[in-house]
């Protein structure tokens, strides 16, 4: 099956300088992206769909690194029935578990969280809500851990880990089952700053979380309290190649804070924005969309800045597919636009002025999945299906 997208308007690569493509079409095969140039080279009647983007701006599809899927398109702790769906409708075309945490009767011996991870894992490599792809499975670190266990998690197809929900009696006991699970190739994410459900005590506090190196600090702004401002510039100044996310469910001034000192030391490559969701906070379909406004209307990001840090930034530091938007690479798109009613007359003003941007399309695998979200205004240039053959 191919897919011929015409006539952008302004594009994002999705790489850190947030650059333009090449042209203004993109053309795809069995959800791959083969081509990118001028529309005026694009033969229509090549192709079994057209879509024509009337000047909207495509950028690659959102990428939210921190939502707590369980199984399936249900979340237990929100008793919501379909939300990865609806969070498709707010421009994100994949998520990453931050793990099972809210299973309910969740186990934590070594035996039950290995095969939680697996579970969550296999659950997802064919199942694709509404065109949503989920890397599930990410396992939480518990004591008795070991290389050999997560040896097996890496064989199994589990390549993520998530520290600060364990049972340990003491938080630096984190410290060498991080190290074993970073040796066997998992990335792990560690949770930052106070509690966030119910049982949990431990603050991971900025000391902690140095010495136990994970590769990404978890809602390092909070989730929902942050680490003092002190703290954030310990953080960024000592924290070597450790990512930062920055999430919706924190604290946005601290966000704020964290971006500001990352972008002075020109290490956008350390940002990763993401939703934190569902959780306490609710079922945010449109947290990564909010999350990229406010941290550059309010912020120190530009709107690509912003944009980079919610696509190729978290592909890079989670080496999973998709996050740009280059010949060769899988064949997510989000299009936006400026919404209907809005000053601004293009998508990256809308953003840079305050005004949540329109969805105006979304592309998944080379499908598409919808030409109008339910969960924003109209763009103010409609997407158009030009051609469909059936």
């Amino acid at each position: 099956m191919s897919l011929a997208i015409i006539n952008a308007g302004d594009s994002h690569d999705g790489t850190l300088e947030g650059n333009q493509i090449n042209g203004d079409a993109v053309i795809v095969a069995d959800g791959v992206i083969t081509w990118i140039g001028a529309t005026a080279d694009v033969d229509q009647s090549a192709h079994d769909t057209v879509l024509d983007l009337n000047g909207s701006t495509i950028v690659p599809g959102l990428i939210d690194s921190h939502v707590h899927t369980t199984f399936g398109d249900y979340t237990p702790r929100q008793q919501t029935v379909g939300f990865l769906e609806s969070y498709l409708h707010g421009g994100t075309t994949r998520v990453l578990s931050a793990s099972e945490v809210h299973v309910p009767g969740r186990p934590t011996d070594v035996t039950g969280v290995k095969a939680l991870a697996i579970a969550a894992c296999k659950s997802y490599e064919h199942y694709k809500p509404s065109g949503m792809t989920v890397h599930g499975g990410s396992v939480i670190l518990e004591p008795g851990l070991t290389r050999a266990d997560f040896d097996e998690l890496y064989a199994a197809g589990v390549r993520m880990a998530k520290g600060g929900f364990g049972a340990f009696a003491d938080a630096r006991d984190y410290i060498p089952v991080v190290a074993d699970a970073r040796a066997a190739g998992i990335t792990v994410m560690c949770h930052s700053g106070g509690g966030s459900i119910p049982g949990s005590r431990a603050k991971i506090s900025a000391d902690l979380l140095l010495e136990m190196k994970p590769n990404v600090a978890g809602h390092i702004n909070g989730g929902p309290t942050s680490l003092t401002e002190e703290e954030n510039v310990r953080m960024v100044n000592e924290g070597g190649d450790m990512a930062m996310q920055l999430v919706h469910a924190g604290n946005l001034r601290s966000a704020i804070h964290l971006a500001g000192l990352l972008l002075e030391r020109g290490e956008l490559r350390r940002i990763l924005l993401a939703t934190d969701t569902p959780t306490g906070t609710g079922m945010i379909p449109l947290g990564m969309i909010r999350t990229i406004t406010e941290l550059t209307s309010l912020g120190p990001f530009t709107p690509r800045q912003a944009i980079s840090a919610a696509t190729g930034t978290v592909a890079m530091n989670y080496q999973i597919p998709g996050g740009f938007i280059r010949v060769g690479a899988v064949a997510d798109f989000t299009v936006l636009d400026a919404p209907l009613g809005s000053a601004a007359d293009n998508a990256f003003d809308a953003i840079d002025r305050g005004d949540l941007p329109a969805v105006a399309a979304v592309i998944t695998d080379g499908i598409i999945r919808f030409t109008k979200s339910r969960n924003t205004p109209p763009a103010q240039k409609p997407v158009t299906v030009v051609r469909e053959r059936n």
